[in-house]
């Protein structure tokens, strides 16, 4: 799944986001990954959003493998180092304009599995297939 976020995050944004992960979980299993691409890292717009999203990486992150995180921010270096301490998948950071090498990294080269992405985090619907 492939979310790209373009201004700060709300709580209706993660409430939004986990009606769509968890039928996938329920379904499916875990999920090979979330790409979060974002040029600039967005930031919250309240503490109570900051708090929802928390709530959502725990009550999701043991169903995610891995994660790519495809910015320039800095802060994308602290995830994959920092956050990687307190979630069960991986975390990577790619560049802004990596997306496809950050695909190829969650679901391994060669492999075709249908691209995801939510709406609601402002995600580009062109990226699902």
């Amino acid at each position: 799944m492939r979310l790209r976020p373009e201004s700060p995050l709300s709580k209706n944004d993660f409430t939004e986001l986990a009606k769509a992960v968890d039928p996938e979980i329920d379904s499916g299993g875990d999920l090979a990954g979330l790409i979060i691409d974002a040029a600039h890292f967005p930031r919250w717009d309240s503490f109570g959003a900051l708090v929802t999203h928390m709530r959502f990486v725990h009550d999701h992150h043991a169903h995610v493998k891995k994660i790519a995180v495809v910015t320039d921010s800095h802060l994308g270096d602290l995830g994959e180092h920092l956050v990687s301490h307190f979630v069960a998948a991986e975390i990577k950071h790619f560049p802004a304009g990596q997306l496809e090498q950050a695909r190829d990294w969650i679901i391994g080269e060669g492999r075709s599995v249908p691209r995801r992405h939510h709406p609601l985090l402002r995600c580009d619907p062109a990226a699902q297939r």
